[in-house]
This record gives C-alpha cells, structure tokens and sequence, in this order.
C-alpha cells in the first residue's frame, strides 16, 4: 500500500531525499527555505509537490492539519524545531537523516566536524526522532571511507544521496506492511558538533603567538571542513599593503582583489614574500 509521505528539509543537497520518495507518494515539502529559486522547490513547482515554508514552531502549529494527514514523515537538514503535537499527530512518528554515525556527532555541523578532526571515515543514520536531539532509536546506518580529499559540500552531497537510497528502503517496508527494527542509540558513545560562526575559520596569523601543532594537518582539516563556508581567512602584509587571504580546496589561494591560483602562481606573483607565507602556514 502506498504511503502518504511529508518530507521536512532544506538545502540542494537534499533533493535526491524528494526524488527517492517521489513515486513512493510524497506530496507535502515543509522547508524554511524562503528562496523560490533553490534546487528543492524549483524540484517541487515541476513535480506538483504541495511546498509550506516555516521556520518557527508557531508557523510549523499553524500547518498542523495538513502535516498530520500523512503516514510517513521524513526529515533532513530542516534546521528548525518540529513541535511534539506534530510529531505526535503522524502515526510513524518522523524518521531523520542525519549525516554522521551516531551517536558521534550529533548537533548542527556533523560533516564539518568529521572532516575538521581527520575522520577517515563517516556515514549517514537513519534515527526515529524523539524528545531530545539525535537521540532517538537508529533504523540504518551506511559508513562512507574517505579518500581525504572530500569538502563539507562534496560529503554533505554523497551522504545525503546515501541517506536517499536508505529511507526509500525503509519507505518500501512501511509500503509491504513490515516493521523496521529499532537500536537505541549508545548515548556513552555520544560527540557533538556545534553551530559555525563566520571566526572560527579566521587564522590571526599576524599574532606573535600564532603557532598550531601539525599546522599543515589542521590548516588543510580546516579549508576541507570550512568550504563554501565560513571559509578559511586570514590578514597578511603583501607588497606593502594589508590584504584578506583565503585558503581553498585543491591547493588554492586566493588574495584579496585577485582570482584564485595554485601556490606556484602565488609564489611567481609574490616572491619571497609568498613563499615565506606558504611556510609558515605549513603549506610549501
């Protein structure tokens, strides 16, 4: 029997989610996405797919009866609070799709945070939500081995199709009428990740003090864990003048009023000063 199925979420990466569920019956997307030209809703406007946009609890209340005429329910990156009268109203409760293993790495930034402290490897679970943030009973989980070379906008893009590819298994059961196994969580085993502010990529690199251990390591965690955002920045003296600086992917550099170049550029265009730059930061 074919479900009814809401889905909870915002952000590109989480529209191979709505094309999995798709032909399984979705036809309601909650997102706090106001923007009408995101990958997500120019996907629902060409598929029929009812879109409410709420970003608040109250807004969220307000949607309460259409919400709870669903049977399936499914949630991923939604960045908003789903009041406990709706997850209560819908009779599977919500399944999210949280891209970590947990119970390592719950919160906001799990991608960020595995990338940033050198995981060499990650995956994608499927938890029950309950009262308490990524608490709730895992469904399924699928590892990812990373190569070391992955970005927060690569991985959050193969876990999310990982997480795809997961739910619409789960979906298929709940269509043939069988039960889908619940672990609890190890909560002794939990880690957490927290919300990025625009800072914690900046590197006072002009500050006497300005000393990391396994500098290259962690300059290069950072620039993976920090692309887009928030970048990873710093001030400098170049040719005389103060200059923003930023670190990119693929061995790139990027000066303030210029386009991005490899480290062999930035060392014919600023000589010495270049390469001395490049080693303190570990990355000649």
């Amino acid at each position: 029997m074919k479900n009814k199925i809401v889905f909870f979420g915002s952000g590109d990466f989480t529209v191979p989610v709505v094309q999995k569920l798709l032909p399984h019956g979705l036809d309601l997307v909650v997102t706090n996405d106001k923007n009408p030209n995101s990958l997500l809703t120019s996907f629902c406007k060409q598929n029929n797919i009812l879109i409410i946009i709420a970003s608040t609890a109250s807004e969220l209340s307000s949607f309460n009866y259409q919400i709870s005429n669903h049977s399936v329910a499914i949630l991923a990156s939604f960045g908003a609070i789903i009041p406990q009268s709706i997850i209560d109203g819908l009779p599977n409760g919500i399944l999210n799709i949280h891209p970590s293993l947990l119970p390592k790495y719950k919160g906001p930034s799990p991608v960020q945070y595995a990338l940033l402290n050198g995981e060499t490897i990650t995956g994608v679970t499927v938890i029950k939500l309950d009262d308490k943030v990524d608490h709730g009973p895992i469904l399924a989980q699928k590892p990812y081995q990373l190569t070391g070379n992955e970005t927060t906008e690569d991985l959050l893009s193969i876990l999310f199709e990982f997480g795809a590819d997961i739910i619409e298994e789960i979906v298929i059961k709940f269509e043939n009428g069988k039960t889908v196994s619940q672990t609890p969580q190890d909560h002794s085993k939990e880690t957490w990740s927290y919300k990025l502010k625009k800072e914690n990529g900046y590197l006072d690199i002009m500050s006497p003090q300005f000393k990391i251990a396994n500098l290259k390591f962690k300059i290069t965690n950072m620039v993976r864990a920090f692309y887009p955002w928030p970048g990873v920045w710093f001030t400098t003296n170049l040719k005389g003048q103060t200059k923003i600086v930023k670190l990119l992917p693929e061995n790139r550099i990027q000066v303030e009023g210029k386009n991005p170049m490899n480290y062999k550029d930035f060392i014919n265009g600023f000589g010495e000063e270049g390469k001395l730059l490049l080693e303190k930061l570990g990355l000649n």
